[in-house]
């Protein structure tokens, strides 16, 4: 798999890009918690049983899972702006679908569309990580990463506040209205990437994945009406681990996978994504907890009766907690590294769950405790992309990210597969109706430390930075990192004795100074980086001979991508005049 850009003019992303991908991202998670306020009267509204009815939740998570690592992959391939678009336009007809029914089938079909645009986030983050320069792209990312739990717990209160007041339906035409302003701002401000990945999609891939995960995932979400010992659940779980042992053989053996299993397997990203999941769990705990802690009656003696849109703006803090922890990240990483700000999240995540379990008998109480766990969430999620970027190539960062939205939708559905038997095994029968009880809050509140707990001894594996390598971490992708190393480089040292030297031009040959000029090998992996110098000089050393592709760009110039061959035994003189797309020997 290989990694280039194109010769085609692009524009430079504006001060409004990160806001309205951040915008997009919390636009498809709000179809996460979007039905929670209404999950009670589902059966009635859709006249159907309890059991079938969850399958509009189910359906959701589902598809959201899946789509994930699947439209990183098309974007790298095809262009994330592109595919962001199409997953905002899957989700607006999804949502348009169940506005317009009463039927269980219909709403479910709309549903699994709706989840589908989970794959935005992954697309998003891969957009900022190829456009922005390395002082805005660590607050970027924690933002869009963020927008996860961000969408979660803005949609509570404000989907309680139409159910309350107005149709259920309108819930899906709001969320429509909202697709629809999140492409128009996309179109307008947000610039495609130029970079793409070579190769094919791997159909073959995604349909064997799609097979794995909804095997693996639909025991999860539906064990606790089957039963977690009946042959039905057993079965779907026996069978997924087959399916996915055949897909991983398979993906080692295709020269373009969907997923790299081999770099997924590096100790970085294998443990970032094993810690996603202790974190999906953590988060999604509250959202399920307080909600009915809040509503449930006062005479049960622990309910504090609240109304569902008081309910909902309780928890609210939780995404907004989030969403204004994204620049205190962004300081903390620049400093300590994203490994150290993933473990003080998963510390905060842990102290707020261990205090909230005696925070449970005023409203207040929940404020305080949505607030400190939607601080140590924030902090967390802000982390997980720095650190995959920073382990991975630059042509599989949309995959990447894609897997490792997956790990957390996984924690999110086992999570509200776990708390809903726990809640449902510790409820008390009154008059037929099952009441959750205080016991059942505080087992549902332990679990969450537990996973916070094994979050965080999988944070504490993860490889410590040495000096050099802090300077990755604060340029939070690879690419600037090398840039910065190149820098230091150019201001303390010769230019190097093999690799290309040239000046870099404007079209009318004036020298182009501060041109960032990259150099990508054979495998798509950046080599070096640099930016020219006042007088538009440029060097790059390379490792060894071979083609290479020297990339430049600079403001108010067009991209240029030129493919050079270095002989390995004394430098290339190469002038890069831009935008004219061609590269001239000095």
């Amino acid at each position: 798999m290989s990694h280039t850009t194109t010769d085609e003019p692009v524009r430079r992303a504006s001060g409004a890009t990160v806001p309205v991908l951040a915008f997009a991202g919390i636009v498809v998670a709000v179809m996460q918690t979007l039905l929670v306020p209404v999950i009670k009267d589902l059966p009635r509204l859709l006249d159907t049983t309890p059991s079938n009815a969850t399958w509009v939740l189910t359906s959701t998570l589902l598809s959201g899972a899946v789509a994930t690592p699947i439209m990183g992959r098309l974007g790298d391939l095809f262009g994330k702006r592109r595919m962001l678009i199409v997953s905002l336009s899957v989700m607006v007809v999804g949502a348009l679908v169940s506005a317009f029914t009463d039927a269980l089938v219909p709403m479910i079909v709309g549903r699994t569309l709706q989840g589908f645009a989970m794959g935005a986030i992954p697309l998003g983050i891969g957009l900022m990580r190829d456009m922005l320069p390395r002082e805005r792209l660590g607050s970027a990312m924690a933002l869009m990463s963020s927008s996860i739990g961000v969408g979660g717990g803005l949609a509570l209160p404000a989907a309680a506040l139409v159910a309350q007041h107005s149709d259920w339906h309108s819930l899906f035409y709001g969320a429509a209205g909202l697709g629809v302003l999140s492409i128009a701002l996309t179109l307008l401000v947000v610039p495609e990437s130029p970079l793409r990945a070579k190769g094919s999609f791997d159909l073959p891939g995604a349909l064997g994945l799609t097979a794995g995960l909804i095997l693996f995932l639909l025991p999860i979400t539906k064990g606790s009406d089957w039963g977690w010992s009946s042959p039905t659940t057993l079965g779907l779980f026996a069978a997924a681990v087959v399916v996915l042992l055949l897909w991983g053989l398979m993906e080692l053996r295709v020269a373009a996978p969907l997923v790299d299993l081999r770099t997924t397997a590096r100790r970085e990203v294998l443990l970032t994504n094993l810690a996603s999941i202790m974190v999906g769990v953590s988060f999604y705990v509250i959202s399920l907890v307080l909600p009915q802690l809040l509503q449930l009656p006062s005479e049960t003696g622990y309910g504090l009766g609240r109304s569902m849109v008081v309910a909902g703006l309780c928890v609210a803090p939780l995404g907004l907690t989030m969403m204004f922890t994204a620049p205190v990240y962004a300081r903390l990483s620049a400093r300590y590294g994203p490994r150290t700000t993933l473990i003080a999240g998963l510390v905060i995540i842990g102290t707020g769950y261990a205090g909230g379990l005696g925070l449970m008998n005023a409203a207040w109480q929940t404020v305080v405790t949505s607030v400190l766990i939607g601080a140590g969430i924030g902090l967390a999620y802000s982390s997980l992309p720095a650190l995959i970027i920073g382990a991975v190539p630059a042509s599989e960062t949309g995959a990447a990210n894609g897997l490792n939205t997956l790990m957390r939708s996984i924690g999110t559905s086992v999570s509200s597969a776990v708390i809903g038997m726990v809640l449902a095994n510790t409820a008390n029968d009154v008059g037929g109706v099952a009441v959750p009880t205080m016991h059942g809050f505080r087992v549902s509140f332990l679990i969450a430390t537990a996973a916070v707990a094994a979050g965080l001894a999988l944070a504490f594996f993860l490889p410590r930075r040495s000096p050099a390598a802090v300077t990755q971490l604060r340029a939070s992708s690879e690419e600037d990192a090398n840039l910065a190393r190149a820098e230091q480089a150019l201001a303390g040292a010769g230019e190097p004795p093999h690799g290309f030297r040239g000046r870099v031009l404007a079209a009318d040959g004036a020298p182009v100074a501060r041109a960032k000029v990259t150099l990508i090998d054979r495998h798509g992996r950046q080599a070096g980086a640099t930016l020219s110098a006042g007088d538009g000089s440029y060097t790059l050393a390379v490792p060894a001979g071979g083609p290479y592709v020297l990339a430049a760009r600079a403001t108010g110039h067009a991209p240029l991508a030129h493919a050079a061959t270095h002989g390995g035994d004394r430098p290339v003189d190469l002038d890069l005049s831009l935008p004219g797309g061609t590269a001239v020997p000095a």
